[in-house]
């Protein structure tokens, strides 16, 4: 069977990170044994600089990108309609803020080192737990409590959020890619060699997976 590794760059606060990963596992369904398919989460922060209390979500767009509140109102009409079509469910009760990522990605890094087959289920419960549940990601409780209902080592996970560890190592990846012009996410990057930007539909990330498989072979 031909062998696909997809490096998906995001962010766990990026809605359209959420809506690219259900399509694209919905497509990795379709596609069943034309390819063994492989995803590895790579880490991208869309607000480095957000600061340990995060900041008003309406407040942060209108400062980031210029949109009014109606306009911020559209956009999630928009993703909350193509997150259901893959599955995902958005929800904006409890979530008026927007937080720093980066020990959620610490965490995703640990976890694709030490236990690989943890990372796609730990990337997708720290996606509802921020779109669906309203909870804070950067809140060490909450990523507790995910990593222990993963069958996570809480401990380790403990000792990780409360030093420096894969610190380095994400700000390492990061580094990597923004070297390599990946400047938004999702990017989803196939066999090291082809990228696919944004929550791109079902149809489309099926399409290129078949391709793939073919020139594989």
């Amino acid at each position: 069977m031909k062998k696909i590794q997809i490096d998906f760059v995001s962010d766990v606060a990026c809605p359209w990170c959420a809506v690219g990963l259900g399509a694209l596992e919905q497509a990795i369904a379709n596609i069943g044994d034309a390819a063994q398919v492989n995803i590895r989460f790579q880490p991208f922060q869309l607000n480095p600089a957000m600061p340990p209390e995060g900041q008003n979500i309406g407040e942060h767009l209108t400062q980031k990108y210029g949109s009014t509140l109606e306009q911020q109102a559209q956009t999630y009409a928009a993703i909350r309609d193509r997150g259901a079509e893959v599955g995902f469910e958005f929800r904006l009760e409890g979530r008026g803020r927007t937080w720093n990522t980066f020990d959620c990605h610490r965490l995703l890094e640990w976890t694709l080192e030490t236990e690989p087959s943890k990372q796609l289920p730990l990337k997708k419960s720290l996606l509802k737990a921020y779109f669906t549940d309203g909870l804070n990601p950067a809140a060490h409780d909450v990523l507790l409590r995910i990593c222990g209902e993963l069958g996570l080592d809480v401990t380790k996970a403990t000792q990780i959020l409360t030093s420096d560890e894969y610190a380095q190592a994400v700000r390492a990846r990061q580094q990597f890619y923004a070297a390599n012009n990946i400047n938004s996410v999702p990017s989803v990057i196939l066999n090291e060699q082809y990228l696919i930007s944004g929550g791109q539909p079902v149809a489309t990330f099926e399409s290129a997976l078949r391709q793939i498989a073919q020139l594989e072979s």
